[in-house]
């Protein structure tokens, strides 16, 4: 990114030649990607020529004055359809932006559209977006991950240099694992939510995806920090890129939990991680053998809990405060046929989940202990941090999989396997390529810290980058 935002600076190339260069890419690649549900070529045009007034001028809004972005189309963005990959959203047009939206357009990036996803961010793979799914960009076949697949296979499809994802249970890490890019979950609080269409709002999160750690950092720079709007905004301070030296690594303690290490783990993938593992260790790391046997338990949890939250948010899309109605003689008749128009399978399947969780005579059995259970987890998570400062594990267990190879709910829902605790305790992790497998599909591996702790994280991955990472470029 600091290659472009140079050649913007020295105006070797304006804004408009980099977003005209960008909408070609998109125009040429999305008949067989897929990874746009909105394109807005008028309005990034028109954002590009400002930016290029303003280098004219001499008063560029920041280094990155110009550069596009595309955000995923469960963030509100003023004007622009924000559908959540929706039929009941296919026309709601907000009325005001995301904060994190605001931020980048402070910042003076043109925004060139937005991207797919799963149905209100609602799955693992894209495949339950009502625009159709997104393919991986690595083979065509497979799935881009989810529910942030769209925004992942844009990236690294070169269609955009960077762009916005939500994570709830893994769904920035798993399609950045899956093509090949780098995507991170941050702290809980740092960034703010205000504008994302909730899923589980106690686990969503708004985090960056790019080709490099560096631009990863560069972006999640321009996110960061305290949100009066956002009532779960911690009050923490601006993000500054860290300087990537690598002399942190020497002496690092990194935790290698057993746990993600065993059944389920495809040998290609834990070989790649374990490379990586070894590369960090010739450079002065310690490896750290430790145990998070709550692990078993977070996938249960994270489902009671993400089903629990998501029956509550999804209630106000009823068909009268927002959504496509479907009229009907009485009120209830009204709001059972537009939820059954506009819902998908999956998200019906998960709001009948949580309304059972939720319901006087299950509440305590299911929803109280996950909340207990949840506690357990965090504790787990924060003794494992007294005895070293990041944990390292794969991402995901194992490559991308083919379209339509996951007919079970429950066999897609494990796909966050090694992501969803993460979520649970708040903490941050990033997941960065580090290497192929025989088919030369992307492997990641998931970077682990404390809470804001995200410098350390962006220094570790970098030099993961360096050594056995890949660019997951398919231009």
């Amino acid at each position: 990114m600091k290659k472009l935002a140079n050649l913007l600076e020295t105006k070797q190339v304006s804004s408009q030649e980099i977003v005209e260069h960008y909408l070609g890419e998109i125009t040429r690649q999305e008949p067989m990607l897929n990874a746009f549900i909105t394109v807005d070529q008028e309005g990034a045009l028109t954002q590009a020529q400002a930016a290029d007034q303003r280098r004219a001028e001499n008063r560029p809004l920041s280094p990155w004055d110009g550069i596009p972005i595309a955000i995923k189309d469960n963030i509100s963005t003023r004007g622009l359809n924000t559908t959540c990959a929706s039929r009941f959203l296919a026309n709601y047009r907000p009325l005001f932006d995301a904060t994190v939206v605001r931020y980048l357009k402070d910042a003076g990036l043109p925004i060139l559209g937005k991207t797919n996803l799963d149905e209100f961010a609602m799955g693992s793979s894209t495949e339950y977006s009502a625009y159709g799914v997104t393919c991986n960009p690595h083979d065509r076949s497979r799935v881009s991950g989810g529910s942030s697949g769209g925004s992942a296979a844009a990236v690294a499809a070169g269609e955009i240099p960077w762009s916005l994802g939500s994570d709830t249970g893994g769904s920035i890490r798993q399609p950045a694992s899956f093509c090949g890019v780098v995507g991170l979950k941050p702290t809980y609080g740092w960034v703010s939510r205000y504008g994302l269409v909730a899923l589980a709002p106690s686990l969503d999160q708004i985090g960056p995806l790019a080709t490099s750690v560096e631009d990863t950092a560069i972006l999640f720079s321009l996110l960061a920090g305290a949100d009066p709007k956002d009532a779960s905004s911690a009050a923490a301070q601006t993000f500054e890129v860290p300087a990537w030296d690598e002399r942190c690594i020497k002496g690092l303690k990194i935790g290698v939990p057993e746990e993600f290490f065993g059944k389920g783990l495809h040998p290609e993938v834990e070989q790649a991680v374990r490379r990586g593992l070894r590369a960090l260790e010739e450079q002065g790391a310690v490896l750290v053998p430790i145990s998070l046997s709550t692990n078993e338990y977070a996938i249960d949890t994270y489902l009671t809990l993400v089903t629990a939250e998501a029956s509550s948010s999804l209630a106000r899309y009823d068909g009268v405060r927002y959504g496509e109605r479907v009229g009907a003689q009485d009120s209830n008749t009204m709001f059972a046929k537009s939820r059954a128009a506009g819902f998908g399978p999956e998200v019906k399947r998960r709001i009948i989940l949580g309304t059972y969780v939720l319901s006087a005579s299950h509440y305590e059995a299911y929803y109280e202990q996950a909340q207990r259970v949840r506690t357990l987890i965090r504790q787990d998570v924060l003794e494992a941090f007294r005895h070293v400062d990041v944990i390292i594990t794969p991402t995901t267990p194992t490559a991308a999989f083919r379209i339509g190879a996951k007919q079970s709910p429950l066999e897609m829902y494990l796909s966050d396997l090694f992501t969803a605790m993460a979520n649970l305790s708040g903490i941050p992790a990033l997941s960065v390529p580090c290497g192929k497998d025989s088919k030369g599909l992307p492997l990641g591996m998931q970077i682990m810290g404390k809470h804001f702790s995200e410098a350390l994280l962006f220094r570790v991955g970098h030099f993961v980058e360096k050594t056995v990472g890949i660019r997951g470029c398919c231009r």
